[in-house]
């Protein structure tokens, strides 16, 4: 009995001594595999380059027409003729609407008879002044009257008049709001007059900026509705004033538009073009990381025949597009790290995307811009 639980319990040691030594062999060959060393990561770099650089003020503002207006009626009457269709161009002063007139003429006739016959009488009474026929008082009552009836000639005229409507001025109208045989109040809104070449494009800049601009600077504009397409005018007024709600200043810039695809009321962003530096440090903004505690980036440096990267603190300034420009902390030629910065610690090494890629000179006695 002793000897049969014995031999068991000397099987069971052995399997649990054979499994143990079999986990200890993959606990060390585990081991053996963490200790080799990790390939470099593999990442793409950027290079600082020196460029000249047209640095810019960038806002969003609105299109508007040099000239627009509502076309309306200054008298009352009834529309007898309508001489446009909408959206058709007019040159300044093409009769627009007609109002009936009719009574109007028949009273200018009688005010024009009324006038001549007051002309008569003067004209006799002031030869029987000579021969003491009339008194003076006689003549000068006559004179008066001539001078009523001609000033009630006049008024029907102008009231005539501003019963045939035209263009104020040159442009492309909107849709028409009126009917034939309609009676017209005094400023019944007719029809959208806007002139669309040139135009304004007005937008607001902070205050700060108001020493950087002038008129007369150049101005490039682009709209939803002509994606891929650049317009360039100039600045035309500058507000003499700050807004006290925005601090900021209105801007106006003037555009020509010949072909018309700048239309009023367009959502436009716009760039106030400022003089063009020389010899400024430039990278693509991918390979800058930016946080609160200063912008940084990875540069990759030579060190006995290995790459290795650095994280070196820089300045950065104004953007455009894709690329930031560098104040400091890089020089010209300088190579950084564009893509696989997460997987980066200070001073480790690294492979350089693509087979010809070989080390940085080291240049120990080279600062930092």
């Amino acid at each position: 009995m002793f000897r049969r639980f014995l031999l068991v319990l000397l099987a069971l040691a052995a399997v649990i001594g054979a499994l143990a030594y079999l986990k200890y062999g993959q606990i060390q060959g585990q081991i053996a595999m963490f200790s080799q060393p990790m390939p470099a990561p593999v990442v793409a770099v950027a290079q600082v380059r020196e460029t000249r650089w047209e640095p810019t003020l960038d806002a969003v503002g609105s299109v508007q027409a040099v000239q627009g207006v509502e076309v309306s009626n200054q008298v009352a009457g009834q529309v007898k003729e309508i001489r446009f269709d909408s959206g058709a161009n007019v040159r300044q002063g093409d009769i627009l609407v007609r109002l009936d007139d009719d009574v109007d003429q028949a009273d200018l006739e009688g005010l024009q008879a009324a006038e001549r016959l007051a002309a008569l009488k003067f004209k006799r009474n002031s030869t029987l002044l000579k021969d003491r026929a009339v008194s003076l008082g006689d003549v000068d009552d006559m004179a008066a009257q001539v001078d009523q009836t001609r000033a009630q000639v006049k008024s029907k005229q102008a009231t005539i008049d501003k019963k045939v409507i035209r263009a104020p001025f040159a442009g492309q109208l909107g849709i028409r709001k009126i009917d034939q045989g309609q009676f017209l109040k005094e400023g019944t809104p007719i029809v959208l007059l806007q002139a669309l070449d040139p135009l304004y494009v007005d937008y607001a800049l902070p205050e700060r900026e108001i020493g950087r601009i002038q008129v007369g600077q150049p101005v490039r504009v682009r709209v939803a509705a002509q994606p891929d397409e650049t317009f360039h005018g100039s600045i035309a007024a500058i507000a003499p004033g700050v807004d006290r709600g925005t601090r900021s200043m209105q801007v106006r810039a003037r555009f020509a538009n010949p072909k018309l695809q700048l239309r009023p009321g367009m959502f436009a962003r716009v760039e106030t073009v400022l003089p063009v530096q020389d010899r400024v440090l430039t990278l693509p903004r991918e390979a800058i990381t930016f946080n609160t505690y200063g912008d940084s980036v990875f540069l990759v440096e030579g060190e006995n025949g290995k790459l290795k990267v650095h994280r070196r603190q820089i300045a950065t300034g104004a953007v455009r597009g894709d690329e930031v420009t560098v104040l400091s902390g890089l020089k010209a030629g300088d190579r950084v790290v564009s893509a696989g910065q997460v997987k980066l610690t200070n001073g480790q090494e690294i492979q350089i995307k693509g087979a010809a890629a070989q080390p940085a000179p080291t240049n120990p006695g080279a600062k930092p811009e």
